[in-house]
Parts: structure tokens; sequence; C-alpha cells
């Protein structure tokens, strides 16, 4: 049993990571293996529109684009589990999540009525969102509503609506008197995260125990088919 965590934060050691190890940690502890790979690592693009994933004579589901990303691609498909982990920029994800999921998604997406799966399984996920908008922030932006097309794009390709997880007024600098930041509270931001930081972290395990028993839950279901 294998969840992988994809980074799509250029931070190793950021907030997104932090929670996406809390995660692994709950899956690791419901006796999963265990992987991250940090995006800003690899050396890609996104989908080139060349269509050869909807190609009749080739291959469903493989992308045909070489470069870093496409030994990442494999491994991912022949996970139990997923969850996908991005900070909020301009109040989307990451360029180099979207352009993961670009090529993830889009090949395992058949524009056919009769081939329903292509990934032949399926595969618990969950969004993870860290952002230094605050709770009111999300909501006052329809934030939820403008990242739900990721979402059905992930119940859509891996067949089982994924999991929503949110970290807000996430505190972006260790000191923010080095940086120009007058329009945050650097108080308010710890004083949030010391209140709610033991709770979103243990949501965070949480999360993981629970897409291990997903899976879990889908190999027990697909051996009785």
């Amino acid at each position: 049993m294998k969840i992988i965590a994809i980074n799509g934060s250029p931070r190793r050691s950021g907030n997104t990571s932090a929670m996406l190890q809390k995660a692994l940690e709950g899956a690791a502890a419901a006796g999963a293996e265990t992987e991250i790979i940090n995006l800003y690592s690899l050396t890609y693009k996104g989908c080139i529109s060349c269509f050869y994933c909807k190609r009749k004579d080739k291959k469903h589901g493989t992308c045909i684009v070489k470069d870093d990303l496409a030994p990442v691609l494999e491994r991912v498909k022949a996970a139990d589990a997923l969850i996908f982990g991005s900070p909020i920029y301009f109040m989307n994800l990451t360029a180099q999540m979207q352009a993961f999921l670009e090529r993830f998604f889009f090949s395992q997406y058949i524009y056919s009525r009769e081939i329903p799966s292509v990934l032949g399984k399926k595969i618990p996920s969950a969004f993870l969102y860290t952002m230094n908008a605050t709770v009111e922030q999300m909501e006052q932006f329809h934030l939820k509503e403008s990242l739900a097309a990721y979402e059905w794009a992930a119940a859509n390709a891996l067949g089982v609506e994924p999991y929503r997880f949110y970290d807000c007024n996430t505190l972006q600098f260790s000191d923010y008197s080095q940086y120009e930041s007058s329009i945050f509270s650097e108080q308010d931001k710890r004083d949030y995260h010391a209140k709610y930081g033991k709770e979103l972290e243990e949501k965070a395990s949480q999360l993981g125990r629970q897409l291990i028993q997903d899976a879990q839950e889908n190999i027990i279901s697909h051996k009785g088919m």
C-alpha cells in the first residue's frame, strides 16, 4: 500500500510541505509506504496539446512528453492514494502544480462514452491547500468555488471524489520585520496558529489515515468483483 504526496510549493520545508508530512505520518501509522515528490525540483512543462493520449491506435493514459515528469507520472498512476499539496498564489494553484495536473489528469481523461476509466482502478485523493488568506478572505474571494474545477478533474480521472483540506492565515516569513509586510499582523497570525495549529496537524494526519483506509477498501472491493 503506497501513498504519494505531490508538493507543489517551491519551498521544501514550508507550510505546504509541513502539512503534507503530517498527512504522510498518518498514512504511515496506518501501515502505508509513503513518498513525497517536490515538483520544483523537476524540469518539465504542461500539456502541449498533442492529443497522443487520445489516439485510438496508441495506449490510452500515456503522456508522450519526455522530461523529468514522465517517470513521475508512471509512479503516480501506480500509487494507491494521492495528495496534491499547493500554496495558493494569486487565488490559484502554483504554476508547477497546474502543469503537473494538466499532464496527469488530461492523459487519463478519454473523450469516449465507451471507456469510463483509463486507469482501471480508483485512487483516493485529497487536495491540501495552504494560503496566506484568512478563512474569511477565502470565502470572500470564493476560493473553494474557483478551485472546484481541479477537484472535478480529479474525480473524473481517479474515479472518486477527492477530499479537501484548507490551512489558512499561514506565516510567510519567520521574521516579518525583515520584509515589507505592514498590511499583515504577525501577532494575529501567530495567535491563530497557536490556537488552531495542533488541530490542523491532527486533521492532516487523519486525512492520511482516511486515504489509506479508502485505498484498502478499494482493494477489497476490487477483489470481490
